[in-house]
């Protein structure tokens, strides 16, 4: 680990960050003399390594919608602390730790990698800490492992899945089979899809796996046309999902291919002309057509020198929700009780449409159809419509 990511910043972290996050100040209100402390954020993002551009789109949307905001939340400065968690679930417990204990912010958003979401979550379920996790999709978090204290503003793994399949049997396809990694995403995306399916007449005749992060998919193609199924689901993501889909269409195999969507997304231009038709389901779709949406991709790449995607628009809901929170108790972070009622009842104009948050405490969001069309996630349709995730086991005291 360098020296930078010991200190608590990320190689990134003086990126882009000046205009959006103030430092630290007193703030005179009215006749009073008292100085307010800057609400402290912890970002415990990756900024390096394979997910460093998703870790970046976050940290840019957060910034952005605070420097919307005049640099305050609630009347609050903001002060933000970043860390860089490289996408190491075994440095995770110890890099919250720091960020909880040395660094003591109020707020810790993070993370990107599921298994690093597990140790940020031991740490802020012992500490209390207000988190709210902008990407890591594990179903657990919301569900049995749920706490007070956690809100997620992305998806769970289950959602997309689940509209997937729920759109397949709407369309009356009815024998299906299941293609993804045998591990804990994996899993939770397949028990999704086969729900959605089932709920519409459909099912899942056949799951083929293999464990992660193997690429071996050829023993798994070849057994596809002896199936007779009228579709194949699949959940594989990056570089595998870039090799999954030139592999299946070099394979010609007649069933049509879909999944979760980032089956395509941030791959389609790799994927090239293999990925054309592909239809998948996601909470958020190129071309999606809403005045928040259109206001806050030019104000994002005028920001990033970049375009929005699925991982800014995270981010940026993530620091919507925390806004809500804090103008509800104006800036008094220490009002717990004030804060979670404000954050629990939200209801957020997102640039992916109307978002709530469930009982849980993760997103409720429409989960749209796309086609991968022309190198884009053409948005066709809404799968499932303010969907939230059934949050099995979830307790919250």
């Amino acid at each position: 680990m360098s020296d930078i990511t010991k200190s608590g910043f990320s190689r990134r972290s003086i990126l882009k960050s000046g205009a959006a996050v103030a430092a630290a100040s007193t703030i005179p209100t009215g006749w009073a003399i008292a100085q307010a402390k800057p609400v402290k954020i912890g970002l415990m993002l990756p900024y390096s390594g394979t997910f460093a551009k998703l870790g970046e789109n976050i940290t840019f949307a957060i910034e952005l919608l605070i420097a919307e905001k005049g640099g305050k939340l609630g009347g609050r400065e903001i002060q933000i602390v970043k860390l860089d968690d490289e996408s190491k679930p075994e440095n995770a417990p110890q890099n919250a730790d720091r960020l909880v204990k040395r660094d003591q912010v109020d707020v810790l958003i993070g993370t990107v990698h599921s298994g690093v979401q597990m140790g940020i979550h031991k740490v802020v379920k012992e500490s209390g800490t207000l988190t709210i996790v902008p990407n890591a999709g594990n179903d657990v978090i919301t569900r049995a492992e749920c706490a007070k204290n956690v809100f997620r503003t992305s998806f769970t793994n289950w959602q997309s899945a689940y509209g997937m399949g729920l759109a397949l049997g709407k369309k009356g396809v009815k024998k299906v089979a299941w293609v993804t990694w045998d591990y804990a995403a994996g899993n939770d995306m397949g028990a999704g899809f086969k729900e959605g399916l089932q709920k519409s007449g459909g099912q899942v005749v056949q799951e083929l796996k293999l464990p992660f992060p193997q690429t071996t998919f050829q023993p798994l193609l070849a057994q596809i046309p002896g199936l007779n199924v009228d579709a194949v689901g699949a959940f594989f993501a990056g570089g595998a999902a870039v090799q999954f889909v030139k592999e299946y269409a070099a394979a010609a195999i007649k069933a049509p291919l879909c999944g979760p969507g980032f089956l395509t997304e941030g791959t389609l231009a790799a994927q090239g002309a293999s990925a054309e038709g592909i239809e998948t389901a996601l909470h958020y779709g190129d071309g999606l057509d809403n005045p928040k949406n259109t206001a806050f991709r030019k104000a994002f790449n005028a920001k990033a020198g970049r375009d929005a995607d699925v991982y800014a628009v995270q981010g940026y809901d993530a620091a919507q929700l925390l806004a809500v929170g804090l103008e509800a108790v104006k800036g008094k972070i220490e009002d717990e009780a004030g804060l979670y009622k404000a954050m629990r009842a939200a209801k957020i104009d997102s640039p992916r449409g109307p978002i709530s948050i469930s009982p849980s405490q993760n997103v409720v969001h429409n989960i749209y159809l796309r086609k991968a069309t022309g190198g884009q996630n053409k948005v066709i349709g809404i799968a499932a419509e303010n969907l939230a995730d059934p949050g099995t086991g979830c307790k919250l005291t």
